[in-house]
């Protein structure tokens, strides 16, 4: 198991503007990751190094985006103003972690605007919804990765998350622990956070210097 992605979320109005942004900070570049149809959201993506990637994802006017629990936590978080959603953690087994959820994980993909697509089994998005400071789980079924679209410049070097629990409550703290491969976690109170739990900010090392987005 280890760090996949970090999820930041829009809305559909503001994803030019905020893909824009994010990038001029990092200096790189984000590319159409295309539509998710089955989840009703779309995103935009920005190569990390270490295999890992930011993903910038809005709601769309579309009936899957309040009928699946990964359309409902963007649209909610859109609604919300955006901001950091989630982390994603990427495993070769995922039955290991169905087992523990007790249930099978749900398959989606993407087209890209080249017509290629991305597919992959997903699961643990129904727990982040109260949970936001718990990461979900990926399995990848195709080959290529986002983390190889584009030219990677940036790394994560720390996740300040707001836990008072410090993901005690997951059945997967030490292997989430053990995949973060030198990145480092900052727990605070989420009373600092007004209340709330989940991704404060991200912290990445640039060729130009340290960058927090929050």
């Amino acid at each position: 198991m280890r760090l996949d992605h970090v999820s930041y979320v829009t809305s559909h109005d503001q994803l030019s503007d905020t893909v824009q942004r994010l990038g001029s900070r990092l200096g790189s570049t984000f590319v159409d990751g295309g539509v998710h149809p089955r989840f009703g959201t779309r995103n935009f993506t920005m190569p990390l190094q270490n295999g890992q990637y930011i993903e910038v994802v809005c709601p769309l006017d579309h009936p899957a985006t309040e009928q699946t629990p990964w359309g409902k936590a963007v649209s909610k978080k859109a609604q919300e103003g955006g901001g950091w959603l989630t982390w994603v953690f990427a495993t070769e087994d995922i039955s290991k972690v169905e087992e523990k959820f007790g249930r099978p994980a749900i398959e989606g993909h993407r087209t890209r605007p080249d017509g290629t697509d991305l597919k992959w089994k997903q699961i643990g998005v129904n727990e982040i919804t109260d949970s936001r400071e718990l990461p979900f789980f990926i399995q990848w079924l195709t080959a290529d990765h986002p983390s190889q679209d584009g030219k990677a410049v940036a790394t994560i070097e720390k996740i300040t998350i707001a836990d008072t629990e410090q993901l005690s409550d997951s059945w997967f703290k030490t292997e989430i622990l053990d995949g973060l491969d030198g990145t480092a976690i900052e727990f605070i109170d989420p009373s600092i956070n007004d209340g709330e739990s989940g991704i404060v900010s991200v912290h990445l090392t640039t060729p130009t210097g340290s960058v927090v987005l929050d």
